[in-house]
Parts: structure tokens; sequence; C-alpha cells
């Protein structure tokens, strides 16, 4: 009797370390493509929105530093679509390389639910909900203010803009300047030529060899030291222009006034505890009451979706048995992409005051959670059931089709059914 409770202790000691190494397995194979997916899905978008920035930076005249700026505030933004479809995804091919691999019959046949096996899916999405709460509700908001702070100074001349050389640079409303060299990242000018207006009627035109521009102690003034050059001032008062031949002659620019960047006075950079205050301030107007309540409950909505995405992910992995079909991954990207345009639209509805925020995009969140449900209930619960199966046969059909259509398909078949010349 004492050895039999002893081996029963054994067997469910390695039964707990059996249910420890599978959970370990899941998270190497779920971890992998999470984390490939979310770094691509990142990389493609700060590289479609860095195209678009050089050339902003470029028609600016700003500094091409600006634009690693600009990209690092909008990087949150796109961390807050790409976590959700890297969870997806991992979860999704994670399950589908089981099932591929009859690993997942092994292990239902084991006694193992798939809610047991959604343990390690589950704790992902919480960690990933909750990195994503962290950035939609605080870090978006303050990057995006930044963002535009950058742009408001690209366009106001703040971060300094650059004088192109071989055309005519305007600084200010009454002088224009053009440079023929730039040494040394600019502290040598050469070829130098600067026309100045007064509010007198003054003008004054100078041609230099070489200059460069020091700071001084006021902030709104530098000055430009031209050396080797010739100065031709004018005025109404004078009969002919008084010409200067000077070696070294220190002209002060006036810099133009830049006014200061607005406070984060919009909806979509305050953060979440902001967002909550404003609405329930009395003294909040109507129209600006909607945009906020819109806006918090689009960035609530999407971070409680997560927790549906696991369910989701089982349910679009099983392809049919013996079938290597990827219909569930295209499935499973054009789903969660859409449900956000859904989001999007219903935000932007709610913000108008047309429907109420939370009938807009609670209402949308119900309808997908009932369905995310009926497709985990299929799969966990029903034999054999396949929640997308009517699509995966009528895309296996249209597939055949094709085949048959396409020369490579005829060709085949045509050697396929060819007899080799020479035969009896």
């Amino acid at each position: 009797m004492v050895r039999l409770c002893g081996q029963n202790m054994v067997m469910g000691r390695r039964h707990i370390e059996m249910l420890t190494a599978i959970d370990r397995y899941l998270a190497r194979l779920i971890a992998l493509p999470m984390l490939g997916t979310l770094v691509i899905a990142a990389m493609l978008l700060v590289l479609d929105k860095m195209l678009s920035l050089f050339d902003f930076v470029a028609a600016e005249g700003g500094p091409v530093s600006v634009v690693w700026r600009m990209l690092a505030n909008m990087l949150p933004e796109y961390l807050s679509l790409g976590i959700p479809i890297g969870l997806m995804l991992g979860i999704l091919l994670a399950f589908r390389k089981l099932a591929q691999t009859s690993e997942l019959d092994v292990m239902r046949a084991v006694g193992l639910s798939y809610g047991r096996l959604l343990r390690v899916p589950y704790i992902f999405a919480i960690a990933m909900a909750l990195l994503n709460l962290g950035i939609v509700g605080f870090v978006q908001p303050l990057s995006r203010h930044a963002y535009e702070a950058l742009r408001f100074e690209l366009r106001s001349g703040a971060l300094g803009a650059s004088i192109k050389v071989g055309e005519f640079t305007s600084l200010g409303k009454r002088m224009t300047m053009r440079i023929e060299r730039s040494l040394d990242e600019g502290r040598n000018l050469q070829g130098i030529f600067v026309r100045a207006e007064g509010r007198n009627g003054q003008s004054l035109a100078v041609t230099a060899a070489q200059g460069s521009f020091l700071a001084t102690d006021d902030p709104d003034t530098i000055i430009f030291r031209l050396r080797d050059g010739v100065l031709v001032n004018n005025a109404p008062k004078y009969k002919t222009p008084r010409i200067l031949s000077f070696s070294s002659h220190d002209l002060p620019i006036d810099l133009p006034q830049i006014e200061s960047f607005r406070g984060r006075d919009v909806d979509r950079e305050k953060t979440l505890p902001e967002l909550v205050t404003i609405a329930r301030d009395p003294a909040t107007p109507q129209k600006l009451r909607d945009e906020v309540r819109a806006n918090f409950h689009f960035r609530m909505v999407e971070v409680v979706m997560m927790m549906l995405l696991p369910l989701a992910a089982l349910a679009f992995a099983i392809p049919p048995k013996r079938s290597t079909s990827a219909l569930g991954v295209f499935l499973s990207i054009v789903f969660i992409v859409t449900y956000h345009k859904i989001n999007q639209y219903g935000e932007s509805v709610g913000a108008l005051g047309r429907v109420d925020p939370i009938i807009a995009l609670w209402g949308p969140f119900a309808l997908t959670a009932g369905l995310i449900f009926w497709m985990y209930h299929v799969v966990a619960h029903r034999p054999g059931g396949q929640p997308i199966g009517a699509l995966e046969y009528a895309f296996a059909k249209i597939g055949k089709q094709v085949s048959r259509i396409l020369p490579l398909g005829n060709r085949r078949n045509g050697s396929s059914t060819q007899e080799p010349q020479g035969a009896a």
C-alpha cells in the first residue's frame, strides 16, 4: 500500500513536470513569432513614414537629425497597433505548428483541454495588454505632442532652417542671402551675397569671399562675420550709393520672432486620467466632452480586445485535417485590421455626437466578442469543429479551378497523362 502511494506520488510529480515542460514549450513557440512580427510590423510602418519625413524636412530646410527624433516619437503609435498583431500571430502560428505536426492531437488525447493550453497564451495576452495600456494611455499622448512640436518648429524655423547652397534664401522679410559653397559643416561659407532693406528705404548689398555665423548674448540676434568683400549702401538721402571695401565686417542679423507651440490641448495628446478629468468637469463644452469620451473609449476598447485575441488565434490556427492551408493566417490579419478600422470610424462618429461613444465603440466590441466566443466554442466543444471550414472549402475549390486555368497547371497535367514514346 505504501509502495502504491509512492508510485502515485512519482507519477503525479511527473505529470506536473510534463505540464510545466509543455508550458515552457508553448512559451517558446509563441515568443519568437510574436516578437518577430512586432519588430517587422513596426519597421515597415517606420520605413513608410521615413520617406515622407525626409521629404518634409528637406522641403522645410531643417537638419536631417530631426527625422530620427520624429520617428522616435511616432514609434509608440506604431507599437499600439503592432502589439495586438504580434500577439495574434504569435499564438496563431504556435497552435498552427502544433496542429500540423499532430502534437495538438497528442496533447488533447492525454487530457489537456484547450482551456488548459490557453494558460500560457493568456499570460502573454495580459502582459501585452498592460504594456499596450501604458503606451496608449500615457506614452503615446506625450510622444504625439512632441512630434507635433517638432513639425511646428520645422515650419517656423525654430530648429534653424539650413541655407541652401546655390539658392537665394530669405531670412525674414527684409534680407536675402546666397552662398556658393559651404565647407566644414557650414562653419566656412564662400561666395557670399547679402541684400538687406531697412524700414526707412535704406538698402544694403554685400559681396564677400568668405564668412561665418557667430552667436551673441542676445538669442534674437546673430552676427554674420564677412571677410574680403565689398559693401554697397544706398538710401533716399544719398545722391550716389556709398561703396566700402573691407577685409572684415560684422553684419548683425535679427532673427524672426517665433511663436511658442501650443500646449497639449488636443484630446489625442491627453493621458487617460486627464481625459477622465475633462469628461467629468461640468464646465467642459458638450462638443469637447464627446471628443474626449470617444477617444477614451477608443483606447480602452483596443486594449480590452487583446484579452480575446488568444481565443480568436486558436480558432484561426487549426486548419482542416491533412491540409496546409494558410487561410487562417490571412483571415486573422484581416480580422484585426478591420476591427481597428471599425473602432476608428466609431470614434469619429462618437466625437461628432451623432452616436453615444459607448454604443459606437462597445457595440462593435460586443458583436466581435460574440463571434470570437462562437468560433472558440466550435473548435473546443464540437468534435471536428471548424469555424472557418466553409471558407477553407470554398478557397480550396477556387484554388483547384485556378490551377486548372493557369498554364503551369495545364503543363503539369499534360506531362502526367502523356505516355512516353516507345512504350509498349
